[in-house]
């Protein structure tokens, strides 16, 4: 349990990322892309840009204290990234930050909304159920969730301006007395000992600073035969960190998508049995054989699109859409009606879009390692 010292410690951190959020977004809801970025406050957004791209060096001039810096600070890492990114992520993806597996001639987002309820049916998710979203992003997995099973979400975001989207959006969906957003570190779950029926995180405790940590916090608030399902980001069994190819990718993967450090599957697999759960089920989605891959957008190829829809999602990753993305935010920057720091945010994340394609078609990495652990009947 956590100390009343080490409480409100927590409480005075949430404060002031709560107010840094407010400084940086305002205090109302925007929806449109040119309509947030607009409307940052550009002193405020200079400090979250710096501040995020301090904490990374060149893969070949990093060495293990750079990383530990990142692991000890990961929670200014992830929120420095998220106040910058978040913003791009439901301009270019919408509104379930996640990648998904696709059948021919499936549209994107029905695409992503099965991969949800994959996840759902597979950890047990009923009707009438307390359920816990770690790192819930703006929502979407979570009121989709909600919808799908008739359960009660709860979704836990360390972000305030995500947490703020994500309660709006519910509210928006008339999902407001089914769902909750509140802002809290998955590290220090603000709930008691055995008090949910199940829990789930999708793409989110990669951004953990180990393993061993955010999976003992689900163990502990998950009620006995309570079960986990997550989409895990995660190195394979193909990826060697000392072979510097191999680093330069995840080293990518890290720095474009606010992660403090890519781990291996082995070492997902061996945290959740040493904090006690029971592996019921565990997969590599992404490695399927599938005909059309999990990063078909990241790619930018128009041909893979499977529907006239998907074209708006996939025309952002082309040569042709980047270079008008970033010369759209270039003139915005310029002009003052976006904050500085705003093409240079563009920039790491086209980084980090290559750095997933090229782990994936090198078999080094994946976004889906799918398991289902289950906390024993027996334990306390």
């Amino acid at each position: 349990m956590v100390s009343a010292q080490s409480t409100g410690t927590v409480s005075a951190q949430h404060a002031e990322d709560i107010a840094f959020a407010r400084a940086m977004h305002g205090k109302e809801v925007k929806t449109g892309f040119l309509a947030n970025l607009s409307s940052k406050n550009r002193d405020v957004s200079n400090v979250a840009s710096e501040t995020y791209l301090n904490m990374w060096k060149k893969p070949e001039a990093e060495n293990k204290e750079d990383e530990a810096n990142r692991l000890d600070s990961y929670t200014a890492l992830v929120n420095s990234y998220y106040n910058l990114a978040t913003d791009f992520y439901e301009y270019g993806w919408g509104g379930s930050f996640h990648f998904c597996r696709y059948y021919p001639g499936e549209e994107f987002f029905r695409a992503i909304a099965r991969h949800e309820h994959y996840l759902a049916a597979n950890t047990g998710i009923k009707r009438g159920m307390k359920v816990l979203d770690l790192g819930c992003g703006v929502g979407g997995p979570a009121r989709e969730i909600a919808e799908f099973t008739g359960a009660h979400v709860t979704g836990l975001n360390n972000n305030a301006y995500q947490v703020q989207r994500a309660t709006f959006y519910a509210a928006k969906q008339g999902l407001s007395d089914q769902t909750e957003f509140i802002k809290g570190n998955f590290m220090e779950i603000p709930f008691e000992d055995n008090s949910l029926d199940a829990a789930y995180a999708i793409e989110a405790t990669v951004h953990a600073p180990t393993f061993e940590g955010v999976y003992g916090e689900i163990f502990r608030v998950l009620k006995p035969g309570a079960k986990f399902g997550c989409y895990e980001w995660c190195m394979t069994d193909d990826y060697n960190e000392s072979d510097p190819e191999h680093h330069r990718i995840a080293h990518g993967i890290e720095r474009g998508n606010g992660i403090p450090k890519m781990r291996p599957i082995a070492e997902c697999l061996q945290a959740l049995k040493n904090v006690g759960f029971e592996i019921e089920l565990h997969e590599d989605l992404a490695n399927m054989g599938d005909q059309i891959r999990w990063f078909y957008p990241l790619e930018g190829d128009l041909r893979k699109c499977q529907t006239v829809r998907d074209v708006l999602t996939t025309i952002a990753m082309t040569k042709a859409g980047r270079f008008t993305t970033t010369n759209f935010c270039r003139v915005l920057e310029k002009v003052g009606l976006a904050p500085k720091g705003t093409v240079e945010t563009q920039k790491f994340l086209e980084m980090a879009a290559d750095a997933l394609v090229e782990g994936a078609q090198k078999n080094l990495f994946t976004p889906m390692f799918f398991f289902v652990a289950k906390k024993p009947e027996t334990a306390q």
